[in-house]
């Protein structure tokens, strides 16, 4: 049976993705910085604060003590919507915390497995937010940037291991990320990605799974769901 950690567990996508793998018939460990409500023989729930480091290092510890780990998915965020000269630089600072210096502990923890297995996935989650420069978003965006930059360096760094690396990005998808933010600023940004109606949450993760369901040979991409312009 093969094995994935998913970050950001608790809730929305994560918590959609970690379904949707365990119908598959994985094992998944499911990091997430409070209660999970998942109960599933095959499901583990960690508390874990990916933007602490000790916190991922000894989270992965745990899982590897049952065996192996096939599938990174780093998928907790957070994001936040303010003009560049009126954001905080606490703003700035915890959305890199989580966004980027997060994908980087859980990687580096999970790669260093992977490197002795010589074999294993990591999927990164990013947005279309990057490709169109999205105004009023600069800190949230450098964090995902980040995330990409990260996803394209170490897939060239792993890929003779075995190892893939690749980014996958979304527009608004029906999460608590998205219910703040105003229903005609979604249309805007959902007509510039090509997708006027939205996505769903079962399409953001049939999306996301092309990642384990049809593998290939292909590392260090990042594809979006949609077409930004």
């Amino acid at each position: 049976m093969p094995v994935a950690i998913i970050t950001g567990s608790s809730r929305g996508l994560g918590l959609a993705l970690a379904e949707c793998l365990l119908a598959e018939g994985w094992t998944v460990h499911g990091f997430a910085r409070g209660a999970q409500r998942l109960a599933h023989p095959h499901f583990h729930a960690h508390v874990v604060d990916v933007g602490e480091e000790s916190s991922v290092q000894a989270a992965v510890a745990a899982v590897l003590a049952a065996g192996r780990i096939d599938l990174l998915i780093n998928n907790a965020g957070a994001a936040s919507m303010n003009a560049f000269l009126l954001t905080p630089a606490r703003t700035a600072e915890a959305l890199m915390r989580v966004n980027y210096l997060g994908a980087f502990h859980c990687l580096q923890a999970v790669g260093k497995a992977m490197v002795r297995q010589r074999a294993g996935l990591v999927v990164n989650l990013t947005t279309v937010a990057v490709p169109l420069a999205l105004a009023g978003e600069a800190a949230y965006v450098a964090s995902k940037a980040a995330v990409e930059a990260l996803t394209k360096v170490t897939a060239t760094e792993l890929q003779p291991q075995g190892i893939r690396v690749n980014a996958v990005g979304l527009g608004p998808i029906d999460t608590d990320l998205t219910r703040a933010v105003g229903a005609d600023k979604l249309l805007t940004l959902n007509r510039r990605i090509g997708r006027p109606q939205g996505t769903t949450l079962a399409e953001a993760v049939a999306f996301i799974a092309q990642e384990w369901r049809t593998p290939s040979a292909v590392t260090g991409s990042i594809r979006y769901l949609g077409e930004p312009s």
